[in-house]
């Protein structure tokens, strides 16, 4: 896992442990988080456990922690849920969890790593993400580390009682093209 790291950013990527699990909870949990996620139900200790052994150590996602260099600070978290081996394909999600974090561009180096880590370890050939219509500034940040709009979903999805818009983005690994 060390060539996963971003100097000038100051952060690398780490496997997620059941030790992250309290902290996963709580970034989750916060407004800050949530509001972004078309899923808002909050998040339990046990249905983290859950995730962790049904999902992640059985391979149908991967999860990692972002981290300071300097500190080895956790900071938020990066994940590929769906994992599809057939088709090569999964799904992108991130979340800042630390205030002092958010809007540094710590997001799109984690995503630039995420994607290298998808694209060299999984060997994957199609990463895509939901997003809203209009979280523009994750939509720019996304575009700044290789995903590309694909689609504008109209009234997608129904969330807190209003029809919402969603931007499908991907990105495709450029070794399946050489």
């Amino acid at each position: 896992m060390d060539q996963y790291k971003d100097e000038k950013a100051g952060i690398y990527l780490r496997l997620m442990t059941e030790d992250d699990t309290d902290l996963i909870v709580t970034w989750r949990n916060s407004e800050e988080v949530r509001k972004h996620f078309i899923y808002q139900a909050m998040f339990t200790r046990e249905g983290h456990l859950s995730w962790l052994h049904n999902v992640v150590e059985p391979g149908k996602a991967a999860q990692m922690i972002i981290c300071e260099s300097d500190t080895d600070k956790p900071l938020g978290s990066v994940y590929i849920r769906d994992i599809d081996r057939e088709h090569r394909k999964g799904e992108y999600g991130i979340f800042i969890g630390e205030d002092v974090a958010r809007g540094k561009g710590i997001g799109t180096a984690a995503a630039k790593l995420m994607i290298r880590y998808v694209f060299e370890e999984l060997k994957l050939h199609r990463l895509f993400l939901r997003v809203y219509a209009d979280n523009m500034r994750a939509v720019r940040s996304y575009e700044k580390a290789g995903f590309v709009r694909e689609a504008y979903l109209k009234d997608d999805v129904y969330v807190n009682g209003a029809f919402r818009d969603i931007i499908l983005m991907a990105v495709l690994n450029p070794q399946d093209f050489k």
